[in-house]
């Protein structure tokens, strides 16, 4: 309502009016003619439609019977991908819902950098809370009150969590089999699945040799198409997916490798961008003489280190090579980036690039090189290596689909299994770690006056929802189940969860099914986070899209 005062003149009152009136109008014409804006309940709902149908996308991936999706690019070659990781369907989305990627880019990319699996337990459960939270908005609870239950939940839930977790660091045999029902799990819900006692004791293998240090660097996967799953195995060493080239020695011991980034194809002139004006054809032949001799004086540079193995990073031509080999040097050429910085880091080694001080360059070591054939491929390999927890997996399957996929598996279940063993402390699996949660979140409910009791209430209800997904994925009775399973957890120190290959409640503990604690707590915080920053929004405004400047004339 407008109000003036007696001393206000006339010309002053129509003013203010007329300013009045066209407020709206001015606010509407603050953002630019494309650029829409969503307010209010509107903007709320947008955001939980968005994540809640993220979520759904994903759950029917999640647990041993979880289902896989294909994925098809709209690039050249139409690349297809067939996967349940939740990280890798999330990452190949093009989602334009802002909500949608807070859950998609933000919380699963951290899951999968930060521990490796849970990526789509992580979705699931945001998606879960967002959805209570949905039905608690709509009964007029204010979104802050619903954060602030939340949080508390959050906490109650961590704390339960830490009174069951189980440490048996110090007890290394128990360890080692904590660490195999981990992997075992985790490989579970994977295309492993049929072979995962294998592939675990593969895993833990592998990350065993680290001692302690997560970077999984040090570990290598090749993949090689033909032979069955079953034929993958570990190689302690190097593999270098190339050929030894004709001429040059085929095995070196006490090899001394010196690896580079150089150009090693300058013995020719380069037509391409050179313009060279001769009189006689005999010039251009001074011309490459001297381009020959350039060579040959960056040949013995390199020879002048001591080395007896040349890795490069670029192409190597006929004349060097052929200098290296009457050098009695092994000489391999296009050595791709990621494989010469791992074998670097193996050999002890630095990558080089000029070759003028041999003293200041850092040569790697190993006790043999030599070629070996998987498949009906030939590889060079390096054992005896310098970093001594280097090794590299062989991955053997059908196809180059499988083997994709099984190399996310492996990867998943690597990096579990690095962070395990920095965290120690184990939980039981098949939603055992939800139950307990769950109860102890109903619980503190009881205890809490006012509406905030709701919200928690809510939360154990969206941590109830895993196993019911789970089960549902299995095509088991999920209603009777839960409420099978959550009256078991009423009794005390029960290891109940569930066996989705009897279809009924088993004892987790005597199944062998383990998870890691760092995982769950990841799932339970990031989850909350994400849902609380979903709950916060209330405005929405999509910016007006950059228009082309008209070509001028």
């Amino acid at each position: 309502m407008l109000s003036f005062e007696p001393s206000d003149s006339l010309d002053q009152i129509s003013s203010d009016q007329c300013y009045f009136e066209k407020l709206p109008y001015l606010i509407d014409r603050l953002l630019k003619d494309e650029a829409t804006e969503e307010k209010g309940e509107r903007a709320r709902m947008a955001s939980f439609v968005g994540a809640m149908a993220i979520a759904d996308l994903v759950k029917t991936t999640l647990g041993p019977k979880g289902m896989d999706k294909i994925l098809q690019s709209t690039g050249r070659g139409r690349n297809v991908t067939v996967t349940n990781d939740g990280a890798t369907i999330l990452k190949s989305l093009h989602i334009d819902n802002p909500a949608a990627k807070v859950l998609d880019l933000d919380i699963s990319k951290v899951q999968d950098d930060e521990v490796g699996d849970g990526t789509t337990s992580v979705v699931v459960l945001a998606g879960e809370l967002l959805r209570e939270a949905e039905k608690l908005v709509a009964s007029k609870i204010h979104p802050m009150t619903i954060i602030a239950g939340y949080r508390m939940a959050a906490e109650c839930a961590r704390d339960a969590l830490l009174q069951k977790v189980v440490d048996n660091k110090e007890d290394s045999e128990k360890f080692v089999s904590d660490l195999k029902k981990i992997a075992m799990t985790t490989l579970s819900s994977k295309i492993l699945s049929q072979d995962k006692e294998y592939f675990a004791k593969l895993a833990v293998d592998a990350v065993l040799r680290l001692k302690g240090s997560t970077n999984l660097e040090a570990i290598q996967i090749i993949k090689k198409p033909g032979g069955s799953l079953k034929d993958s195995f570990l190689d302690e060493g190097f593999i270098l997916d190339k050929k030894i080239g004709i001429g040059q020695p085929k095995r070196i011991e006490n090899a001394k490798i010196l690896v580079a980034n150089t150009a090693m194809d300058t013995d020719k002139v380069k037509i391409y961008g050179a313009r060279v004006r001769v009189d006689s054809m005999s010039k251009v032949a001074e011309i490459e003489t001297a381009e020959k001799e350039k060579m040959r004086e960056k040949v013995q540079k390199i020879v002048a280190h001591g080395i007896n193995c040349f890795v490069n990073r670029q192409l190597i031509y006929n004349f060097p090579e052929e200098l290296f080999a009457d050098a009695g040097i092994l000489a391999i050429e296009h050595a791709d980036f990621d494989g010469i910085e791992r074998l670097a880091l193996v050999t002890g080694g630095e990558i080089a690039s000029t070759f003028d001080n041999p003293e200041s360059v850092k040569i790697g070591h190993c006790k043999l090189i030599e070629e070996i054939v998987i498949g009906e491929d030939k590889l060079i390999h390096f054992s005896g290596v310098e970093l001594g927890q280097a090794c590299s997996i062989v991955l053997r399957g059908a196809s180059s689909h499988v083997l994709d996929e099984a190399e996310r598996s492996l990867h998943d279940a690597l990096c579990v299994l690095s962070q395990t063993v920095v965290d120690s402390r184990v939980l039981l699996g098949g939603g055992w770690p939800e139950m307990v949660m769950a109860k102890g979140v109903d619980e503190l409910a009881r205890k809490t006056p006012g509406k905030k009791s709701l919200a928690i209430e809510a939360f154990s209800r969206a941590l109830q929802a895993i196993p019911t997904i789970i089960a549902d994925n299995a095509g088991l009775d999920s209603a009777e189940l839960i409420s099978k399973l959550r009256a078991e957890h009423h009794k005390e120190a029960t290891n109940a969860g569930i066996d989705v290959i009897s279809g009924a409640v088993g004892d987790m503990a005597e199944l062998g099914i383990s998870e890691a604690f760092k995982v769950k707590q990841a799932v339970l915080l990031s989850a909350t986070e994400a849902a609380e920053m979903i709950l916060r929004v209330d405005e929405i405004i999509t910016c007006a899209p950059r228009r082309r400047e008209e070509d001028r004339m």
